[in-house]
């Protein structure tokens, strides 16, 4: 009888180890559920030749025809740049995009999206850098006579794509809405 147990724990034990050769993976870290309130849009007209409407949640701070447009909660931060065109359209465009394929080192894509407002005579691109890149998101505007208008997001965190990822689709949205309520004045 001690045989026989003897044998039918040896083999329970051999069956446990056989079970167990499965690789154990730790589970992967989580991260917040991050949600934001609906956003509600305010007029904001600036000293430089130019109006949009930005976020309530933001606060914008201007210095000479720049603007950083900073969202506490996220700890992000708009920046644009308003310049003249004085001959320099072709140099103003080409700074612009050169701007935004630096990143293309971090960046698993960049996805480029014209924008034209032919009424209030808006034109430009809009561009979103995906990946784990320092922006996800630039933009230019202009009327191509007088005014350029440069815009990108960063945020004050190590680039981590699926970490920021709802703070970063809350603010192209504010982006988009900067590009369309925008006037020259």
């Amino acid at each position: 009888m001690k045989d026989f147990i003897y044998k039918l724990s040896l083999l329970v034990l051999a069956l446990a180890f056989a079970a167990c050769k499965e690789e154990v993976v730790p589970k992967p870290s989580s991260f917040l559920r991050l949600e934001y309130p609906a956003p509600q849009y305010v007029n904001y007209d600036a000293d430089c030749s130019i109006r949009f409407k930005t976020n309530n949640l933001s606060v914008v701070k201007e210095n000479d025809c720049s603007f950083e447009i900073n969202y506490p909660r996220m700890k992000a931060t708009i920046y644009l740049t308003h310049k003249p065109v004085v001959n320099n359209i072709d140099n103003l465009l080409r700074d612009a995009q050169k701007l935004t394929y630096e990143h293309v080192i971090k960046a698993d894509d960049i996805l480029e999206q014209p924008f034209i407002n032919k009424k209030k005579r808006v034109y430009g691109m809009f561009y979103e850098v995906g990946g784990n890149a320092a922006t996800n998101a630039q933009f230019y505007l202009t009327d191509s006579t007088k005014n350029f208008l440069t815009g990108s997001v960063y945020f004050y965190a190590k680039p981590n794509f699926d970490s920021i990822l709802p703070a970063a689709e809350y603010l192209k949205e504010d982006m988009r809405r900067i590009m369309e309520t925008l006037e020259w004045k």
